[in-house]
């Protein structure tokens, strides 16, 4: 007869401590194949538990083939491989503990104080009480919301595009990955990218296969005799405010960059970073919108503007790729789940988003200019930055390698990131240049934050 102890169970419930008893004896061969178990009522009598628990141990015993039934005869031991010895325990993982910094300007992320979370409250409990976010959406998105990210695109950047070359996404990472496998289907695409640049984008196309050069910037973004040379024929670039560099591609490069595309049958991907939050005019026109040639995959997201956790980007496809990303794409469904595409598609239609990023826009530009006067009154720096996003560049006059900042910044507690850690191929003119995020600083504290650095710098 089975006997085991049931104390040991702990806050096992009892048929899951049988069954993980017998299941034991049958790998370890204590029970052998074709040996007949006792019956229900048996063991629930020798054991003094329940005939439930008992049926309900064999039941699962079965379900996953350590036990068969015969009728009229009871429960027998199936024919499985023994197991020798006890597995090895799982490795611990040890959790990593998030340290708290002094200072941060390296997280690159928007004031978390600046979210509506009234408006977003109130939207998504008309969305749950309508109960209409249960239903599957299409791969694409839905079409009310790329109905609503299209007008907003024609009357705020002057493209006219229709819904259905939007694409939503679950943020800018997965459309990469998206078009890595839209556009190297055949492993035959070279993307440029900018360098320096943002490394994720870098490491998706490469993680999927594709070859990737980096390509030089100048004072008017990527350069384009190195493109040239690149033998690329997909083009991965920033125009409105490149990050980190923040340069600004001016209206005659950009016609450059559509020629070059056309000579080489290419495309080029916009990646329309931040060009909201400028604060100086009004927002510079895409390269999409002067693309007569169907040259120009467009992508943004909502992350700077309304919030990194929301998760929510899109792309807009060239006509030439819709067919293609219908045929090949659509076996994936959309990563962004229909209760958020409903709430930010009202929060579109509703005039809540454009009132959001007029506040935005007034609360950043207050706090750049304070941040800038602040960073002023440091020694031996000078201030690059082009009117426009939540970062600019610092550059040193310092003896000083990155490294060795970046190690005296750590013990006192800042987070610092540098210019060179965004380039594939180092140059010297990367050197003694600091990416400042400035977003998330807190304007009480910029005394404490000048006397922090000043202490960095210090020689």
């Amino acid at each position: 007869m089975l006997t085991y102890d049931l104390e040991e169970r702990k806050d096992l419930p009892l048929y899951e401590f049988l069954y993980r008893r017998i299941r034991d004896d049958i790998l370890s061969g204590a029970l052998s194949a074709e040996e007949r178990l006792p019956s229900k009522r048996a063991l629930s009598d020798h054991l003094r538990v329940s005939v439930v628990t008992v049926e309900n141990a064999y039941r699962q015993l079965e379900a996953e083939g350590y036990l068969y039934t015969r009728p009229r005869q009871g429960f027998f031991v199936s024919t499985v491989e023994r197991v020798s010895g006890v597995p090895a325990a799982l490795p611990k993982m040890e959790t990593p503990t998030l340290r708290h910094w002094r200072l941060d300007l390296r997280s690159n992320q928007v004031d978390t104080a600046c979210f509506p979370v009234s408006i977003w409250a109130r939207l998504t409990r008309r969305v749950l009480s309508e109960g209409t976010f249960l239903s599957p959406g299409p791969h694409q998105g839905l079409q009310a919301l790329r109905q609503a990210i299209a007008e907003d695109l024609r009357e705020f950047k002057g493209m006219a595009v229709s819904p259905e070359q939007i694409v939503a996404g679950a943020g800018a990472e997965y459309l990469y990955l998206l078009l890595a496998q839209l556009l190297n289907r055949d492993r035959r695409a070279v993307f440029a990218l900018e360098d320096p640049g943002y490394p994720k984008i870098r490491q998706v196309y490469s993680g999927w296969g594709a070859v990737c050069h980096p390509v030089p910037l100048d004072s008017q973004g990527i350069r384009l005799d190195a493109l040239y040379a690149s033998g690329a024929n997909i083009l991965h670039i920033s125009p409105a405010h490149h990050y980190p560099t923040g340069i600004v591609t001016p209206i005659a490069r950009r016609q450059a960059l559509l020629r070059w595309a056309d000579t080489v049958d290419g495309l080029i991907i916009e990646d329309d970073y931040d060009s909201e939050l400028r604060f100086t005019g009004r927002p510079l026109p895409t390269l999409q919108s002067i693309d007569t040639n169907g040259r120009v995959i467009y992508m943004n997201t909502f992350s700077q503007t309304i919030s990194p956790s929301i998760r929510i980007g899109f792309m807009v496809l060239p006509p030439r790729l819709l067919e293609r990303c219908r045929r090949e794409l659509s076996v994936y469904a959309c990563t962004v789940p229909v209760l958020e595409q409903q709430v930010l598609t009202r929060f579109l239609t509703g005039g809540w988003y454009e009132q959001h990023l007029s506040r935005m826009r007034k609360e950043y530009r207050a706090r750049r200019a304070a941040v800038l006067e602040a960073f002023s009154a440091l020694s031996r720096v000078s201030i690059s930055e082009q009117g426009a996003g939540l970062h600019f560049l610092l550059r040193l006059d310092t003896q000083k390698n990155d490294q060795a900042l970046q190690k005296k910044a750590e013990s006192l507690g800042v987070r610092l990131v540098f210019l060179s850690e965004y380039a594939a191929v180092q140059r010297e003119e990367y050197a003694h240049t600091l990416v400042v995020n400035y977003a998330g600083l807190d304007l009480d504290r910029l005394e404490e934050t000048i006397c922090l650095l000043s202490e960095i710098l210090a020689e």
